[in-house]
């Protein structure tokens, strides 16, 4: 079995040395070098041609923002950055995606009980999908278009959307291109508590559309993203003609919270054929069963195509589990799901034969 060679690269020996032993307990990754500044790690890179690196943000002698946007110019690789969890760190962290990182992780509080266990598992499970991941996918800008959408939606109208790895640019390659009178828009993205506001910062600063992090009780509004808070989950529920979003902190869900399939369910039920959803690039399987319910309610339903994924994880799994009505490229997507209001009618005489399985199973 080939082992994923990891190399970590951060100013805190106790970093470099927690995550050494993370990584060789590991029976398919071993840690090949660590180094403390950039300038060191540049010339092992040369040298040992690591599969994966992690990488700190605040560093000596060149901060990590420098360093990857120099890595991704002259030799692209899969990077998990470690990130502080603070406001600073948060922005820097969104940052660092646009650039090029395939995913992050919050550093551990070492001030609070944090489960360093949790932590060391969770750290491994990113490498092990930044592995595979396609190093530049969705790190492009998007072809500019103008959004072309005349369907008269009411409240009833609404898209969901749910994402993971590489999923905060293909999100905003996403958004960007959605029109102001587009039918409200709820979002489950995997990312922890005190990412997700400056997340929905960035996007709505990007956008022609509303985005925001959702609040609980918070109506579901046409022209506004609402993108579901780090550690909760979101739902929809029945308010009037429209809906408004409940949060919780139940259980997590595919070991996810926020979860896509919890909130892909509640869209099956409230909202059925009056309904768009698509299902953007991740790892696992989570979001495959509440796609596939959505499916079975007569919405209309879509996967992020293989060739412009980040990682085609969760777009399999919806797709292996037959309920994905389309596979579209990326930039393509906003168009697609803009055009499915169009064709609302169509939905309307579908067989009753597909409005079965709307249970929430997680």
């Amino acid at each position: 079995m080939k082992r994923i060679r990891v190399m970590a690269v951060d100013d805190s020996a106790l970093m470099r040395n927690m995550l050494s032993a993370i990584i060789n307990q590991q029976p398919d990754m071993e840690m090949v070098a660590t180094a403390p500044d950039p300038l060191v790690a540049r010339e092992l890179i040369k040298k040992l041609n690591p599969d994966v690196l992690t990488l700190d943000i605040d560093m000596p002698r060149m901060d990590g923002l420098e360093f990857l946007s120099r890595l991704m110019r002259l030799r692209p690789m899969p990077v998990v950055m470690i990130s502080s969890m603070t406001t600073q760190g948060s922005h820097t962290t969104l940052r660092a995606l646009e650039q090029g990182a395939v995913d992050f992780i919050a550093k551990p509080d070492a001030h609070t009980n944090s489960d360093w266990q949790e932590w060391g598992e969770r750290v491994v499970e990113k490498i092990r999908s930044s592995a595979k991941a396609r190093v530049g996918q969705g790190h492009t800008s998007p072809q500019q278009r103008q959004p072309i959408f005349d369907a008269r939606v009411g409240h009833e109208s609404l898209i969901a959307i749910g994402s993971s790895t590489g999923g905060t640019e293909a999100l905003r390659r996403v958004l960007v291109q959605m029109p102001v009178n587009c039918p409200g828009i709820v979002i489950a993205q995997h990312m922890p508590a005190g990412f997700t506001r400056s997340f929905a910062q960035r996007l709505d600063s990007l956008c022609a559309i509303n985005v925001r992090e959702a609040q609980d009780g918070e109506r579901v509004q046409m022209g506004t993203a609402l993108i579901a808070p780090g550690d909760l989950h979101m739902e929809i529920v029945r308010q009037g003609k429209g809906y408004a979003v409940r949060l919780s902190n139940a259980l997590e869900v595919n070991r996810h919270r926020p979860s896509v399939d919890v909130l892909f369910h509640s869209v099956a039920l409230h909202a059925g054929r009056h309904a768009s959803a698509a299902i953007l690039t991740g790892m696992g399987h989570d979001g495959a069963r509440g796609m596939l319910a959505l499916y079975n309610a007569c919405a209309y339903t879509l996967a992020q195509s293989e060739a412009t994924c980040v990682v085609f994880g969760m777009p399999r799994e919806a797709i292996a589990r037959g309920g994905v009505k389309a596979v579209v490229d990326l930039d393509d997507i906003s168009q697609h799901l803009l055009d499915s209001f169009s064709h609302n009618k169509q939905r309307n005489r579908t067989s009753a034969g597909r409005s079965g399985d709307n249970s929430h199973d997680g």
